[in-house]
């Protein structure tokens, strides 16, 4: 596959959600009912995700992505109407190596550094929603973890490691790049799994940030 321009995004349609994706900048996801609007909701996060590039020591301007270049559409399933970008993309079957993997576990690392730096600050009683719902903060704490876990083992990393562990072997993994092969002998390919990470610790990360005001 050719090199996609940084500005490359994917869509996932449900048949009541779409998530538009960055293909280039893993975890940088957002819904909507609509793909005009995913897409509008992508770029009003760009501001929040320079912050992870920022502490990834990664170039990053918002000026790069006022408009975005939709490379490819897949039909979403159940899991898309949830909430949940769970569609593995063609552009997730591109070799991930050099420099391009340094970055991209860079991004992970610093995904995790985000969340940790809102959890800490962050009231031990979030606002709830409008039907009174939602996690607390060491429950949403939690959830990531767990979820962590079971990400872990779609790579082939073991669910007897500790968080700090699992972190470490994940980045690891990262750094040392992939063919666009399912990695760890299991069904994701590298590129999917990183952003699948990446957007669900920074989906919490935010709405810790955003129920805690």
């Amino acid at each position: 596959m050719t090199r996609l321009p940084r500005n490359a995004a994917y869509l996932e349609e449900g048949s009541k959600r779409v998530f538009a994706g960055s293909t280039e900048w893993p975890g940088w996801s957002r819904g909507a009912k609509t793909a005009e609007a995913a897409l509008s909701a992508l770029t009003e996060y760009a501001h929040r995700y320079g912050v992870v590039a920022a502490l990834a020591a990664v170039d990053f301007e918002k000026s790069w992505f006022e408009k975005w270049q939709v490379v490819e559409t897949v039909t979403g399933s159940g899991a898309t109407d949830f909430g949940v970008p769970e569609r593995v993309v063609s552009s997730d079957r591109r070799a991930l190596t050099g420099a391009t993997a340094g970055k991209w576990a860079r991004l992970l690392g610093s995904s995790w550094q985000h969340f940790d730096d809102i959890a800490a600050t962050a009231p031990s009683s979030l606002r709830k929603g409008p039907r009174g719902g939602g996690r607390d903060r060491d429950a949403v704490r939690l959830h990531v973890l767990e979820a962590e876990e079971s990400y872990g083992a779609s790579i082939g990393i073991s669910r007897k490691l500790d968080a700090h562990d699992r972190r470490a072997e994940m980045i690891a993994m990262v750094e040392t790049g992939s063919g666009g092969e399912p990695v760890g002998g299991m069904k994701w390919p590298l590129r999917y799994a990183v952003r699948r990470i990446i957007w669900h610790v920074l989906d919490h990360a935010w709405e810790i940030e955003d129920r805690s005001k």
